[in-house]
C-alpha cells in the first residue's frame, strides 16, 4: 500500500498480521511489560482483597492506559523519532501508520481504560491513572523532554504510578507503603535511563533532544548515575525497616542493591578519554542498563511473594 496510511483489511478481507504488529508496536509493549507487572504487584501486595475478574480487569487497565500513553507520544515524537536510529523503524516515522489514526486510537484507549478502571475498581484507582497518563503525555512527553535534561528525574514519575494505581485499585486508598513503590521506582529510573542515554547519546544529539550527555557530557551523567543509585539502594530495603516485608524480603532487597551499585560503580569508573567518552564503547552502560530491569524485576517479586507468604 503506498502512501502513509494503513489499510484496515487485507485484499482477502482479514486483517493483515503486520498491521496487527504495527497498531500493537505503538503500545511499546515492551516498555508495558514491566510496568504492568509493578502495578500487578501493587494490587498484590495492597490489603484486602478483590475480585478476581476486577483484578485482572485492573491490571487490564494498567496495561491499555500504559499502551495508550505510548501511541500519544510516539505521534508526539514522530519527528524526532524519524532521525534517531532506534526509533526510524517504528510505525509513525515508517509511514505505516498515519499520525492521525495513531492519536486517535491512543486517546480512545486513555478514555477507555479510565472510565473501566472506575467503573471496575474505585474513582481514587481511576483518578490516579488518569493522573499517570496525563503526566507522562503532557509533562514529560510534551513540556520536559525536548526542553531539560531533568526530563528523565521528573518524567519518572510517570511510570513510578503503576503500584500506586494497584494498590489503590484494593484499598480505596493511597498509603505509605504505595508512596513507597512510587519512590522506588522514581529513584530507579534516572539511573536506568542516563544508562541507555550514555550509549545512545547519539541518536538524541541528531534529534536535539536535551539529555544528561548530550546537555553536560558523559562524565556528569555517570557521577549522576552513581548519586541517584546510592539513593536508591537504602531505599529497596526500607519495606522491611516499616514491617511491610520481612527481613528475607530485606536481605534480598539488601543483595539486589550492592549488586546495583556494583553495576552502576563500572559506569561511574568506566575507561574514558578527557572529553568522558568511553572507551569501552560504553560496555559498563549497557550492562548496567540490562541489570536495572533485572533489579526493578526482583525486587518487586520478591516484595510481592514476601507479602503474599505472610498473609
Amino acid at each position: 500500500m503506498k502512501g502513509g496510511g494503513v489499510a484496515p483489511l487485507g485484499m482477502s478481507g482479514e486483517i493483515d498480521g503486520g498491521e496487527v504488529r504495527d497498531w500493537i508496536a505503538l503500545l511499546k509493549p515492551r516498555v508495558m511489560s514491566l510496568v504492568v507487572f509493578t502495578g500487578a504487584c501493587g494490587l498484590l501486595v495492597a490489603p484486602g482483597t478483590l475480585h478476581p475478574v476486577l483484578a485482572v480487569t485492573a491490571i487490564l487497565c494498567i496495561a491499555i492506559a500504559t499502551g495508550a500513553s505510548g501511541a500519544i507520544n510516539m505521534w508526539y515524537d514522530r519527528d524526532i523519532d524519524a532521525v534517531m536510529r532506534r526509533t526510524a523503524g517504528r510505525p509513525i516515522p515508517a509511514g505505516r501508520i498515519q499520525p492521525g489514526a495513531a492519536l486517535s486510537y491512543g486517546v480512545f484507549l486513555a478514555i477507555a481504560s479510565v472510565v473501566v478502571m472506575g467503573l471496575a475498581t474505585n474513582l481514587v484507582a481511576a483518578t490516579v491513572l488518569a493522573m499517570a497518563i496525563g503526566f507522562y503525555v503532557f509533562i514529560y512527553t510534551i513540556w520536559l523532554k525536548r526542553r531539560t535534561p531533568q526530563n528523565i528525574v521528573i518524567g519518572g514519575a510517570a511510570g513510578a504510578f503503576p503500584p500506586m494505581i494497584g494498590w489503590a485499585a484494593v484499598t480505596g486508598q493511597i498509603s505509605v507503603e504505595a508512596v513507597l513503590m512510587f519512590a522506588i521506582i522514581f529513584f530507579w529510573t534516572p539511573p536506568h535511563f542516563w544508562a541507555l542515554s550514555l550509549f545512545a547519546s547519539g541518536d538524541y544529539e541528531r534529534a536535539g533532544v536535551p539529555m544528561l550527555p548530550v546537555v553536560s557530557g558523559a562524565k556528569e551523567t555517570r557521577r549522576q548515575i552513581w548519586l541517584y543509585s546510592l539513593l536508591l539502594a537504602p531505599l529497596g530495603v526500607v519495606p522491611t525497616l516499616i514491617d511491610m516485608a520481612s527481613w528475607s524480603y530485606g536481605v534480598v532487597a539488601t543483595a539486589l542493591g550492592a549488586w546495583f551499585l556494583h553495576a552502576m560503580w563500572k559506569v561511574r569508573t568506566d575507561a574514558q578519554d578527557e572529553a568522558g567518552r568511553s572507551l569501552t564503547n560504553d560496555a559498563p552502560a549497557r550492562a548496567g542498563f540490562k541489570f536495572s530491569i533485572l533489579y526493578l524485576f526482583v525486587l518487586f517479586a520478591t516484595l510481592a511473594a514476601d507479602i503474599l507468604v505472610r498473609g
